[in-house]
């Protein structure tokens, strides 16, 4: 009996991933840029640590709605485009068929042979035939609004616990000079296991997103330091 060749592909992470990296990033960036926005103002640690945990919340919950309002959207233009061929079959069974038969023809079939696939995929599946192969829509890469809200508010309540607890744990007078530099190291990981997880350069990937966590958490320490001194 002959073997099965299996391959593992990497697309079918991209939905998922996707969500999960950028709450993960907004999680640790944002929060630990409020952190230390607020304590090179001078703020007491009860006061960063409320604006800390304020961040937090405001930040999943926004995550998730913007997620589930984006995803959404991508959905119901795949629903509507799926509803559009199936009264096309039903109504012009015929010109679906051509239509699918020029596909594979545009990619490299001859007619003959081309037309016999068509009629066989139609036969089979004919919906499932002309949504991934006139419209691009497949099973695996569809849009899942619930799921990608959800993994964007628990991957950025994630990312965000790491500089509250920093600023928790650490010296009264260091909570910026902890929470940066962990924040910083959390951000290096996170960006190379994204990277890892999506076949690209771990380093490219951790170096990217450490460079724009420092710009931001940099950025917000220098306004809290001015307006703290002005105050």
């Amino acid at each position: 009996m002959p073997r099965i060749h299996r391959e593992s592909h990497r697309s079918g992470r991209i939905g998922w991933l996707r969500a999960a990296v950028l709450g993960a990033n907004d999680g640790t960036i944002s929060v630990a840029s409020l952190v230390i926005g607020v304590a090179a103002a001078g703020a007491s640690q009860n006061s960063i640590l409320l604006t800390g945990v304020a961040g937090l919340v405001a930040g999943a919950m926004s995550m998730a709605a913007g997620e589930y309002v984006s995803v959404q959207s991508q959905a119901d233009t795949e629903d509507a485009d799926i509803e559009r061929e199936k009264r096309e079959l039903s109504t012009e069974p015929e010109k679906e068929l051509e239509e699918l038969t020029s596909i594979y023809e545009a990619r490299g079939l001859d007619q003959p042979l081309a037309r016999q696939v068509a009629e066989a995929l139609m036969q089979k599946d004919a919906l499932g035939a002309h949504a991934r192969d006139e419209l691009g829509i497949t099973e695996t890469l569809r849009a899942r609004p619930i799921q990608a809200a959800f993994s964007s508010a628990i991957s950025f309540v994630a990312g965000a616990v790491i500089p509250i607890g920093a600023a928790l744990l650490a010296p009264a007078d260091r909570i910026a000079e902890v929470s940066s530099a962990t924040a910083l190291v959390a951000l290096i990981i996170l960006g190379g296991t994204a990277a890892y997880a999506g076949g690209a350069s771990i380093v490219k990937g951790a170096m990217r997103v450490a460079f724009w966590g420092a710009l931001a958490m940099g950025l917000t320490a220098g306004v809290g330091r001015f307006f703290g001194a002005v105050v």
